[in-house]
C-alpha cells in the first residue's frame, strides 16, 4: 500500500488539473443533491416544530354543511376553546375605483388562531378587525387595486372598512393568492351580506384548542365511523404534519431526481474522461509491469488517484450544496406553507453527499480502469501491440460485473430517493430509454458517416466530418450528455406552454369566457337582461340542483364498504352532486352507450345520463338503478345512457344529466354563461353586476389565465433552476472531454500543418466538428422532449399537442453555439503548437522505446 500511495501521488503531479476537471462534473451533481437534501431536512424540521401554528388549533372538523350539534358537543369538553370559520367564494367590490374580483370570503367567530399569529399591516390589525364592521384583506388584492387600510370594500350587501393588509397567515402558501385571494370578516355581519343562500357552496370549519394533556388523535379515532356517517372530515396537528410533509416530500423527491440526473451525466463524463486518461497512461502501466509490478497493483495506483480526486470533488460538491440550499427558501417562498425555512447546515446531508460522490466516482471509473488489468509488458517493446491480443474470459466477466454493480447502485439509490418500487422502475426505464436512444443515435451516425463518407466535399468539410468517427472521437459522450440536458430543459418549456395554450384555447374564438353562478330563481331574468344590455351574448342558462346518491342497485354505502373486494370509491357516496335537466345534449357531450331520453314520460322510470367516468366509478351499466336524495326527497332513477363529456371546455358540464319534466320544482340555483370581448367590457360588466346583484359571483377566464400563468411560471422557475445543474454538468463534461481529447487533436493538427494546412483551416475543421456534435446532441434531445411532451399531452393531460417552437429553436441555437465556442477555446493550444515541437515529442517517445529494447 505504501508503494501504491506514493506512486499514485507522484504520477498525479503532472495530471492533477486533468483529474480535477473531469471530476468537477460530479461536484455539480453532488451540489444539487446536497442542496435539496439539506433543504428538505430543514423544511421537515420546521414543519415539525410549527405544526400547531400551521393548523392554528389542536383539532379541526371540516364539512360542506353545518355539523350536527350532537357531534360537536362531544368535542366541547370543559376547558376547550372553539372557533368557527365559514369559507365561500363571492365577488367583492372596491367602491374607491370600482374594481371587482372573485375572492374567498372567510367569516370568523372566536379567537382563531389559537397558536401563532398572522402577519399584517398595521401590525395588530389581524386582531383589531374583529371589532366593528371591518375586513382584513389579502395583500395581493391590496396591491392589485391600489387599496390602503381605511378604504372600503363591498361584500354582498354590506360595505366594510379595510382594517388591515394581510401579508401572510400560517398554512397558506403565497401562491394561493393568485387563485383565490382571501378576505376575513366577522360572523356577526355574515347574514347581513345576504351571500349564504340555498345552493351556496359553503365550507364549515370548527377549530378547537384542547386542554393540556388531551389527545385529539385518540378522540378522533374513536369517532371515525360517526364522523364519516355525518360526512365530516377531521384534521389534527399530527395529521396536518403528515399531509404537509408528504406533499413537500414528494416535491423534494422530484427535485432530488432532477439533481440525480445531473449526477448521472457527470458519472458518464467521468467514465469517458477516465477512459481517455487511462489510455494515455497505458505505456506507463506497461513500464510498471516490466519493473515487476502486477496488473492488480498498477490498477490500484490509478484507482487511488481517481478515489482521491473523487473524494475532493465530493467534499467540494457537498459544501457547495450546503451553501446553495440557502437560496432555495427564497426560490420556493411562494410555494411553502411556512413563512421562513431554516438554512442550517445538515451534517447528515453533507455526509450522504460525500459518500455518494466518492462511490459514483469510483464506480463509473472501474470500467475504464479495468483495462489496466490486461495491459501487457509487451506494450513497451512493440509499438503496434494491441490490447486485444490477450483476451480471455476474465476481463469480460469483470466488465459484466462492473456493469451489474453500476445498474444495481443506480436502482438502489433511486429507490432510496423515491421509496416506491413502481415509480423507481418507471424512472429507471425512462432514463435508460433516453440514454439508449441517444447512444444509438450517436453510434448510428458514426456508422453512416463511415459508410457514406462525402469524398467529393471540400477538404475542411471532409476533415471535420471525419473527426466524428476517428479514434478517440467524442461523439457518443457529448451526444448523450448534452442531449439529455437539452431534453430536460426543452420538456419543461413544452409542458408549460401546452398547459397555458389549453387555457388560452378555452378563451379563444367564440368560446365562452364568463361564468355567472349563485343566481337565485327570482334573479334569473334580470341577470339575463343585464348580460344582453352590456352587449354580451347569452350563450347558456342552466338550472342546477344539488343531490346525493342513496343507493345503487339497492346497495347502500354501508353495504358497499363492507364488501372490501368490490367497493366503489368513497367519493361516489360522499359527493354532493350538482345536476341539471334539459331535453338536448350540448357540443361537449357524446352518447357512448344507451339512448338519450330528453323528456320524461310520467309513469315510466326516470332515465338519467351519466358520464363515462362516473360509470366506471359506480361500476354501472345501462339499467342500473340509482336512488337520489334531492334535498330530502327520494327520487328513483335508472341509467338510460352513458356520455363522454369534455370537461376541459368552458361549459356547464355535469356528471349526471336528468331529462325535463322531473326536477323543475326542486330547489335550485342558476348559471349563466357568456363571453366578454375585452378587459374593459369585463370590468364594466362585473362592476355593475356586483352593484345590482352582490350575491352573484362571476368567473372571468382571462383572470384565470393570468393566475395559471403566474403559478406555472413560479413552479417552472424552480424546476428550471434544478435543470440548469444538468446543463452545467453537460457543459463541464464537454469541457473535460474536449480537454482530454485535445492531445490527440494536437498530433493530428500538427501533421495537417506539416502537410500545409493553415491555422484558419484547422480552426474551421474543429469548429465544424463541434458544430455537428452540438447540433446533433441538441436535435436528439429536442426530438426526445417533443416525443415525451406529446405522450404527456395525449395520455396524461389529455390536451391537444400544439408545441411552441421558438423556445426549442432558441435552445438549439444557444447550446450549439456554446459547444462551438468551448471547442474553439480549448483548441487554442492545438493551433498554437509549432509542428517541430510535436515532431520532437514523437521522436522522444520513439527514442525512449528504443532504449527500453536495447538492454
Amino acid at each position: 500500500m505504501n508503494f501504491i500511495l506514493k506512486m499514485a501521488w507522484r504520477d498525479s503531479r503532472r495530471n492533477r488539473s486533468r483529474l480535477l476537471l473531469f471530476i468537477s462534473a460530479i461536484t455539480v451533481g453532488i451540489a444539487a443533491l446536497t442542496a435539496v437534501r439539506s433543504f428538505s431536512v430543514n423544511l421537515m424540521g420546521d414543519i415539525d416544530r410549527e405544526a400547531k401554528t400551521l393548523l392554528g388549533a389542536d383539532l379541526l372538523i371540516d364539512a360542506n354543511q353545518p355539523a350536527p350539534d350532537s357531534i360537536l358537543a362531544k368535542f366541547e369538553t370543559p376547558g376547550t376553546e372553539k372557533a368557527e370559520v365559514l369559507n365561500f367564494l363571492s365577488m367583492i367590490r372596491f367602491p374607491k375605483n370600482g374594481g371587482t374580483r372573485l375572492s374567498q370570503i372567510r367569516s370568523l367567530e372566536g379567537d382563531y388562531p389559537f397558536y401563532g399569529k398572522w402577519k399584517s399591516l398595521p401590525e395588530d390589525s389581524w386582531r383589531s378587525f374583529r371589532t366593528g364592521k371591518k375586513a382584513l384583506v389579502d395583500h395581493a388584492l391590496m396591491l392589485q387595486y391600489g387599496i390602503q387600510p381605511g378604504d372600503s370594500i363591498q361584500i354582498g350587501d354590506v360595505t366594510f372598512l379595510v382594517e388591515g393588509d394581510l401579508l401572510s397567515s400560517p398554512g397558506r402558501a403565497g401562491i394561493a393568492s393568485s387563485i383565490a385571494p382571501v378576505v376575513f370578516i366577522t360572523s356577526e355581519w355574515l347574514d347581513s351580506t345576504g351571500l349564504v343562500q340555498r345552493g351556496s357552496r359553503v365550507d364549515y370549519q370548527y377549530f378547537y384548542k384542547m386542554p393540556a394533556g388531551s389527545d385529539p388523535d385518540a378522540l378522533v379515532k374513536g369517532m371515525d365511523k360517526e364522523l364519516e356517517k355525518a360526512n365530516l372530515n377531521s384534521d389534527t396537528v399530527e395529521s396536518r404534519k403528515r399531509s404537509i410533509g408528504s406533499a413537500f416530500g414528494n416535491f423534494g423527491t422530484f427535485l432530488n431526481l432532477v439533481g440525480f440526473i445531473a449526477l448521472l451525466l457527470g458519472c458518464i463524463g467521468v467514465a469517458g474522461a477516465v477512459h481517455i486518461y487511462i489510455k494515455d497512461k497505458l505505456p506507463t502501466v506497461a513500464i510498471l509491469r516490466c519493473l515487476g509490478a502486477s496488473g492488480r497493483k498498477a490498477f490500484y495506483v490509478y484507482l487511488v488517484q481517481v478515489a482521491g480526486i473523487g473524494l475532493l470533488g465530493a467534499i467540494a460538491g457537498a459544501l457547495a450544496g450546503s451553501l446553495i440550499q440557502k437560496m432555495l427558501p427564497w426560490l420556493l417562498s411562494d410555494l411553502l406553507p411556512i413563512e421562513s425555512v431554516s438554512t442550517n447546515f445538515s451534517a447528515g446531508a453533507i455526509l450522504q453527499g460525500i459518500v455518494l460522490g466518492l462511490s459514483v466516482a469510483v464506480l463509473f471509473a472501474l470500467l475504464p480502469l479495468s483495462g489496466i488489468l490486461k495491459t501487457s509488458p509487451l506494450r513497451t517493446l512493440r509499438a503496434s501491440f494491441e490490447e486485444n491480443t490477450e483476451t480471455s474470459g476474465r476481463p469480460d466477466l469483470l466488465r459484466l460485473g462492473v456493469y451489474s454493480l453500476i445498474l444495481l447502485s443506480i436502482f438502489g439509490f433511486t429507490w432510496w430517493l423515491v421509496r416506491n418500487w413502481t415509480e423507481t422502475f418507471f424512472f429507471m426505464g425512462g432514463i435508460a430509454a433516453a440514454f439508449l436512444i441517444l447512444w444509438g443515435i450517436s453510434k448510428l451516425l458514426t456508422i453512416l458517416l463511415r459508410r457514406f463518407f462525402p469524398k467529393k466535399w471540400s477538404y475542411i468539410a471532409r476533415q471535420g466530418i471525419a473527426n466524428l468517427f476517428r479514434p478517440e472521437n467524442q461523439t457518443v459522450l457529448l451526444v448523450v450528455t448534452i442531449g439529455l440536458g437539452t431534453m430536460l430543459l426543452s420538456t419543461l418549456f413544452l409542458i408549460q406552454n401546452l398547459l397555458l395554450k389549453q387555457v388560452e384555447f378555452s378563451g379563444s374564438g367564440n368560446q365562452p369566457n364568463m361564468i355567472l353562478f349563485d343566481i337565485q330563481s327570482g334573479e334569473k331574468d334580470s341577470v339575463a337582461a343585464l348580460v344582453q344590455a352590456t352587449g354580451m351574448p347569452l350563450m347558456q342558462q342552466v338550472s342546477v340542483v344539488t343531490t346525493r346518491v342513496e343507493t345503487i342497485d339497492d346497495r347502500t354505502k354501508a353495504q358497499d364498504e363492507a364488501d372490501s373486494t368490490n367497493a366503489m370509491p368513497r367519493w361516489v357516496w360522499d359527493r354532493e352532486y350538482r345536476v341539471t335537466f334539459r331535453d338536448t345534449l350540448i357540443d361537449t357531450e357524446e352518447i357512448l352507450e344507451g339512448e338519450w331520453v330528453g323528456t320524461h314520460t310520467p309513469g315510466q322510470p326516470v332515465k338519467v345520463s351519466i358520464s363515462d367516468g362516473l360509470q366506471k366509478a359506480m361500476k354501472a351499466k345501462i339499467g342500473t338503478r340509482i336512488v337520489f336524495n334531492v334535498q330530502g326527497t327520494r327520487l328513483e332513477c335508472e341509467v338510460g345512457s352513458v356520455r363522454k363529456v369534455d370537461f376541459n371546455r368552458v361549459q356547464t358540464n355535469f356528471l349526471v344529466l336528468f331529462p325535463t319534466g322531473v326536477l323543475e320544482q326542486a330547489p335550485q340555483f342558476h348559471v349563466v354563461i357568456s363571453r366578454v370581448s375585452s378587459a374593459e367590457q369585463s370590468a364594466r360588466f362585473q362592476s355593475e353586476l356586483v352593484r345590482r346583484f352582490p350575491g352573484i359571483s362571476a368567473i372571468d377566464l382571462t383572470q384565470i389565465l393570468k393566475s395559471v400563468d403566474e403559478i406555472l411560471g413560479k413552479v417552472s422557475f424552480v424546476i428550471r433552476f434544478m435543470a440548469l445543474f444538468s446543463i452545467l454538468t453537460g457543459l463541464l463534461v464537454l469541457i473535460s472531454s474536449i480537454y482530454q481529447g485535445k492531445f490527440a487533436r494536437i498530433r493530428e493538427s500538427v501533421l495537417l500543418r506539416t502537410l500545409g494546412a493553415s491555422r484558419r483551416q484547422i480552426l474551421l475543421i474543429n469548429a465544424l466538428e463541434y458544430f455537428l456534435l452540438g447540433a446533433l446532441a441538441c436535435l436528439a434531445g429536442i426530438g426526445l422532449s417533443v416525443a415525451g411532451a406529446w405522450a404527456l399531452a395525449r395520455f396524461a393531460f389529455k390536451i391537444p399537442f400544439q408545441p411552441e417552437w421558438w423556445p426549442l429553436i432558441a435552445t438549439f441555437g444557444i447550446i450549439t453555439i456554446i459547444t462551438v465556442l468551448i471547442g474553439l477555446f480549448n483548441s487554442r493550444e492545438v493551433v498554437n503548437k509549432p509542428p517541430l515541437e510535436v515532431l520532437r515529442a514523437e521522436v522522444g517517445v520513439r527514442s525512449a522505446k528504443s532504449s527500453v529494447r536495447s538492454p
